[in-house]
């Protein structure tokens, strides 16, 4: 009896602990279920806790908008990230700077007034800062952009789209077998029909299509909600485009279509340059004088121009493209380029002079730049880009080729700099330059060569606003030896000097096939003198270079060095 009550017992207590186990593993199971279901669906629907979630393209954007309608405002995080990488903000001076080829937008951070491609621009409501974000009126955003923004009433969701971006569109028609009030669709978390629900869309609602493996798409509805329906369910209703702004054609589009260009830097120093000599100057269709200089930290631009030299030049139907430099001085292009402010004194000082000279363009050589100040050089192109449009400027800059100088090659945002402008000189010459410890050529062919094809495939300047940078001098390499160690110096001479050493010395000069040119060496006083000569070997290589690589044409520096025969060599640019 007692066993039998003891396992009566026993049997009920396991009874009761088995049910109270299970009741457990039950209630844990739906706890985890629920939870993990409410929170798949929180994290869906509450967006990250944001008020005002951002969606690109349906996807959820890291921060998000403030203010609704007129007085929209979206954080310069997104910006920078699905529109303009290149929106300025300088923060020290409260400064936004939003560019395209035809605009230059100027805010200031709390103020209503800005300045569009220099004139007054009022703002609705400003540009503020919240939580180390700067947030920036959608207006401007328009205007400098074209961007479209979707804001949804019952979510406060808003679905950006760029200029020029295309959305298709589908709206519900469901399955058919149902009355059309029935007929509401899932919107799934993932492309399955058992992943939790995010939205029951109803029949005839519109759905954006982002993206489709044939039998699921990835749509978003007006009001912000993401997820995947079955292509089966919906029917395609229409694809929209986001206008365009327009943009005018550039002066380059406009005047240089299906043209070659064959430019010389005129080199003015003290002395004005003459007019007369352009007459002799075969082929040339465009002269820069190096006339304009920064002239101190404020921004202010020196000018050496002359009027008469632009007459004469557009007499004999040359245009002229003004040299603008940084007096290569790294110091004073650290302070001249560092707000918006000074540059914009350069700006417009350079505009003034090209409106006073009737020039024809501008052309930017800037050398001698602190790495770090490599994006202030951008920015002022990006500036100076809408301000040479709006004046029929051709806008060019000069490059040296690519090579691991921090102030001679390393700050030139090359890539960047050949979507902004409409052509790119690239000086192929000081190869080995003037202090050089070892003798050699300025520009052997092959290295010209793979100067220009580096820029071509790494930064992707196209051939058509290449010009390939040629030498019309050469130097003259002194070898002397000094204390056991061979002592190098150079100086630079002109074409017809060249051929006048080679008269005076009785020289035969020697082709080398590793540079492309011809070679002399002799003695003097028992020093070794070396001279890789600039001849019409070494220029007509270059042309056909320029040519095999479908460039823009060639930029020679300089006028003063070269000969007659050096025009007519080059004026093969021209021929087909």
């Amino acid at each position: 009896m007692v066993r039998r009550k003891t396992r009566k017992r026993g049997t009920r207590a396991s009874f009761w602990k088995q049910a109270l186990g299970l009741g457990c593993i039950v209630t844990l199971a739906y706890l985890l279920i629920t939870t993990f279901v409410i929170r798949s669906v929180d994290d869906i629907t509450d967006w990250r806790g944001f008020e005002k979630p951002i969606f690109v393209q349906g996807e959820l954007m890291d921060a998000e908008a403030k203010g609704s309608k007129e007085s929209l405002k979206l954080p310069l995080s997104v910006l920078q990230e699905e529109v303009d990488p290149s929106i300025r903000y300088e923060e020290s001076e409260g400064t936004i700077i939003l560019t395209s080829p035809d605009k230059v937008l100027q805010l200031t951070k709390g103020k209503e007034q800005g300045e569009l491609n220099g004139k007054p621009y009022i703002l609705q409501n400003v540009a503020e800062e919240t939580d180390g974000e700067l947030y920036i009126p959608v207006q401007a955003l328009k205007e400098v952009y074209g961007i479209s923004v979707h804001e949804s009433a019952d979510t406060g969701a808003v679905l950006l789209m760029n200029q020029g971006e295309t959305i298709e569109y589908a709206v519900v028609a469901g399955s058919g077998q149902h009355k059309e009030q029935e007929e509401r669709i899932s919107l799934y978390q993932k492309p399955n029909n058992q992943a939790v629900t995010v939205k029951k869309i109803n029949h005839g609602d519109r759905v954006r299509i982002w993206s489709s493996d044939g039998k699921w798409l990835f749509v978003q509805m007006d009001s912000g909600y993401t997820g995947y329906v079955l292509a089966s369910e919906v029917k395609k209703a229409e694809t929209v485009t986001v206008p365009k702004l327009e943009v005018a054609p550039t002066a380059a589009e406009r005047r240089w279509k299906d043209k070659t260009i064959h430019l010389t830097w005129e080199a003015v120093y003290n002395r004005a340059a003459d007019p007369d000599h352009l007459s002799v100057l075969k082929g040339v269709n465009v002269v820069s004088p190096t006339w304009f200089e920064i002239s101190d930290d404020k921004g202010n631009v020196a000018s050496k121009a002359d009027l008469a030299y632009v007459k004469k030049a557009k007499s004999l139907g040359i245009e002229v493209w003004g040299l603008i430099s940084n007096a290569f001085d790294a110091d004073l292009t650290a302070t001249a380029l560092s707000t918006y402010e000074k540059r914009n004194t350069i700006i417009t000082q350079i505009i003034e002079y090209a409106k006073t000279y009737q020039l024809d363009g501008i052309n930017v050589d800037f050398e001698n730049v602190y790495t770090e100040d490599g994006p202030n050089v951008t920015q002022l192109m990006r500036e100076l880009r809408p301000y040479a449009k709006e004046n029929d400027l051709v806008l060019s800059i000069a490059v040296t080729p690519k090579s691991n100088s921090e102030r001679w090659s390393k700050f030139l945002d090359r890539r960047s700099l050949g979507q902004i402008i409409d052509y790119m000189m690239v000086m192929t010459y000081d190869e080995h330059w003037a202090t050089s410890p070892i003798a050699g050529s300025v520009s052997s062919i092959p290295w010209a060569a793979a100067a220009m094809t580096k820029i071509m495939d790494e930064d992707e300047v196209p051939a058509g606003k290449l010009l390939l940078g040629v030498p019309t001098y050469t130097r003259v390499w002194t070898e002397e030896m000094t204390e056991g160690e061979v002592k190098v110096s150079s100086k630079a001479i002109g074409m017809d000097t060249a051929q006048e050493i080679i008269s005076a010395q009785k020289l035969t000069p020697q082709y080398l096939e590793d540079t492309g040119q011809h070679y002399v060496e002799y003695e003097e006083q028992g020093v070794l003198k070396k001279i890789w000569l600039e001849d019409k070997t070494s220029l007509r290589a270059r042309v056909e270079l320029a040519k095999k690589l479908e460039l823009a044409g060639v930029a020679s520096w300089s006028r003063s060095f070269a000969n007659e025969g050096a025009w007519a060599v080059l004026n093969r640019i021209h021929m087909n």
